[in-house]
């Protein structure tokens, strides 16, 4: 089967699900593949494409757009990030909530601690599909 596909989902797929593909892809690509979408198609948030290239260097308007859910492949992990809101179903072998409040209109150190919280995560993610607690990819 090879690498679980993560998917990250928020209402906008404009911040923390963007946030988390990108640090998907840039930290844990060698333990799963990431997508991010959302119930609502929105522009990319300019304080997270600005913060993530001055943190990671990554230009997010090269890398990613804003999604909704019908753009994702068959997903085997779906990880909300505390939105508040009911998502039409997703297939998927395992489901978590983050539980992260959205930063959108708030001063940098918001989405900071928020980019932060994500980076730990992903890497806790990894770590236990490494591990094999979220069942076997193999």
């Amino acid at each position: 089967m090879g690498k679980p596909k993560v998917a990250f989902i928020c209402v906008h797929n404009s911040c923390r699900s963007q946030i988390a593909e990108a640090l998907g892809n840039l930290l844990a690509a060698e333990v799963f593949e990431s997508y991010s979408a959302g119930t609502v198609k929105t522009a990319l948030n300019q304080d997270v494409v600005r913060l993530m290239k001055a943190k990671y260097q990554l230009d997010l308007t090269q890398s990613q757009t804003s999604k909704t859910l019908a753009a994702l492949p068959t997903v085997d992990i779906v990880i909300t990030m505390g939105c508040n809101v009911s998502y039409p179903t997703l297939p998927c072998r395992y489901r978590e909530d983050w539980g992260i409040s959205d930063p959108t209109g708030q001063d940098d150190m918001a989405f900071e601690a928020v980019i932060a919280t994500i980076e730990t995560k992903v890497r806790q993610l990894a770590s236990r599909i490494t591990a094999g607690e979220l069942g076997n990819y193999d």
